[in-house]
Formats: C-alpha cells, sequence, structure tokens
C-alpha cells in the first residue's frame, strides 16, 4: 500500500495495483459513521452540509487524523480481501524516509487494527526506485526524486541501502496552496484547492515551454462575490508555483553537494529519476537538467512508482526484506 497525502494506491501480489482513490473520507458528524471515501468523498469537498465532515487523514505524508486513517485502510483491504484473501493479510506500506517513530507506530497501529496480521514499512524513495526497476542492489549511485502530494523524498541508493536521504514537506499540495495564493493576490478570485490541483495538472510548468499554452480558472471573485471565469497561461503557473519548485530543486542540489565523489560520477553518468506526481509537472527535469547539469529522466510510470516498488517487494520478499524499515 502507498499510503499517500493525496492518493491511496493497493497492490495485490498477483493482481498489480487494484485501488487507486484520493485519499479522503466523509463522516457523519453525529454518528462517526463512514459516508463516503475515496473518489466519492473527494466529489463532495466544499460541497456538503454541516452534518457531515470531509477529512484528508494524511498530511505532509504522515497521519494526522488517525481514526480516520483507521477507517480508510479497512475499508481499502476489505473492498479487495473478499476476492483474494483467505486469511489477514500481510500488508507493506510506503512512508516517508522522514517519518518519525511516533509516527511509524501510528501508521502501523492504523493497519493492524484494520485487520491485517503483519505491517512492514518501506521508505517511499526506496520503493519507488524499486518500482522504476533501478538497480538498487548494484554498488553504484541511484538518485531518485519522488515527489508526492506531501512530501518529495530525495535519495541516494546503493547495495540495497540509502547513502543519503532528505525528505522535505514541499510537494503537491504546497504547489495547490501556492496556485492559490497567487490568482486571489493577482486576479482578486478565490478558486478551491481542487481546481488549482486542476490547473497545475493542466497547464503546470517549472520552465519556458516553446508554445504558450492555456486554461479557465473558475471560483469566486472577491470583489463581487459573484460566480467569475479567467484564463490563466503556463507563465501565470510557473510564476506561482516557483517557489516550491525552487524548495525540490535545491534538496536534489543538497543531495548532489552531500555525497561522495564516487557516487556523483555514477549520478552524472546514469542520471536522476523523477517518480511520483510532482514528475508530470512540465519542463521540470528540463530545469533540473539545466540548474544541476545532470541528465534527468522521468519514469515510466510516475503516479505508481512507489506502489509498484511496493508490489515487488512483496513478491519478491527474500531480496527486499532487508529494505524494510521496522
Amino acid at each position: 500500500m502507498d499510503l499517500g497525502t493525496a492518493n491511496t494506491l493497493v497492490h495485490v501480489r498477483g493482481r498489480g495495483v487494484v485501488i487507486d482513490e484520493p485519499s479522503m473520507v466523509v463522516l457523519s458528524r453525529n454518528t462517526g459513521q463512514l459516508v463516503a471515501i475515496g473518489a466519492k468523498a473527494k466529489a463532495m469537498y466544499g460541497k456538503t452540509p454541516d452534518e457531515f465532515e470531509v477529512i484528508r487523514p494524511m498530511k505532509d505524508g504522515v497521519i494526522a487524523d488517525f481514526d480516520s486513517t483507521r477507517k480508510m485502510i479497512a475499508y481499502f483491504i476489505k473492498s479487495v480481501r473478499p476476492s483474494f484473501f483467505s486469511r489477514k493479510p500481510k500488508i507493506i506500506i510506503g512512508v516517508p524516509s522522514g517519518i518519525t517513530q511516533v509516527e511509524k507506530k501510528a501508521v502501523i497501529d492504523s493497519a493492524m487494527a484494520s485487520g491485517v496480521r503483519q505491517v512492514h514499512l518501506i521508505e517511499e524513495p526506496m520503493a519507488a526506485a524499486i518500482g522504476t526497476r533501478m538497480p538498487v542492489g548494484e554498488s553504484c549511485g541511484n538518485l531518485i526524486v519522488d515527489i508526492g502530494g506531501g512530501t518529495t523524498e530525495v535519495a541516494i541508493i546503493s547495495i540495497y541501502a540509502t547513502a543519503y536521504t532528505e525528505s522535505i514537506r514541499v510537494a503537491g499540495d504546497e504547489m495547490d496552496e501556492a496556485m492559490a495564493r497567487f490568482i486571489r493576490q493577482k486576479y482578486n478570485l478565490e478558486i478551491g484547492i481542487f481546481e488549482a490541483e486542476r490547473i497545475k495538472k493542466e497547464i503546470g510548468t517549472a520552465y519556458p515551454l516553446k508554445k504558450r499554452i492555456e486554461t479557465s480558472a473558475r471560483g469566486r471573485d472577491l470583489t463581487k462575490g459573484m460566480p467569475k471565469t479567467i484564463t490563466l497561461t503556463d507563465e501565470d503557473v510557473r510564476q506561482a508555483i516557483d517557489e516550491p519548485v525552487n524548495a525540490i530543486c535545491a534538496a536534489v542540489q543538497k543531495a548532489m553537494e552531500n555525497t561522495t565523489p564516487e557516487f556523483a560520477s555514477d549520478i552524472l553518468t546514469r542520471g536522476i529519476v523523477l517518480a511520483g506526481g510532482g514528475a508530470l509537472i512540465k519542463g521540470l527535469g528540463a530545469r533540473l537538467k539545466v540548474e544541476l547539469k545532470t541528465p534527468v529522466y522521468r519514469a515510466k510510470h510516475p503516479l505508481t512508482s512507489v506502489v509498484r516498488g511496493v508490489g515487488i517487494a512483496l513478491e519478491e520478499w527474500k531480496t527486499y526484506k532487508r529494505v524494510m524499515i521496522n
């Protein structure tokens, strides 16, 4: 399971990725009962009466609401268990590399309370590297950058171990919030966070494009209080997300500066691999390549790199059990 801030993905042995849903739940304030989860919960965001509460149980890659997370994990496990499991399953969960012992315990307790028999944790950059089929078992420097919803993980991996790692809490969510602030300040328009996410996905860029692209932005005019639509260009979005993109670039540069000459030589030869939803930002690879003078490649399946790696670790347990962190 990739228990992400933005999305939760589940891989079942022999079946592949069977669940890819937003990490959101809707609960009844009166009874505490689960009303909706995943895509249905996301569709209700900002549109529910007071008797319902829409919750994002994960924040910055870790559990922010224990009870909601437990219910979400239990729901996803139950939704696949009748078909695939004859007994309580063993589960591997991808977690940020900067996770604390308290946060580890919260993830393990949530999973155990959901009805699994055994919980193992794997750091997300290791899982992403495995999922992109980087040679993590070889004596060479593999630099992976996993840009998720809540965290960006930068790691150099060699011989099934992490030689360098840094987890910064700047990623997709920060970009969405920066987008909403920029539009509010420049155009006096208030937009929802998921509208900001849509705009980022459609025309978000980290480096100038050869041809201008644009999209509409819909929200509430702060002057008149009425619905309003404006047109945004890729230049607008590039300005809006420049600060979080700078932070990500700085984290990668720091990794390059704090490694050994031997690893640096390997990375210069092999390049940097981008994974996670943030890898889909147009021009991010080009910007890193220009700033670091190093080849940059995007994973073939960036959105599912972590859960694919978790699945490979589960299916090839004898090889990868050494990379578990609990």
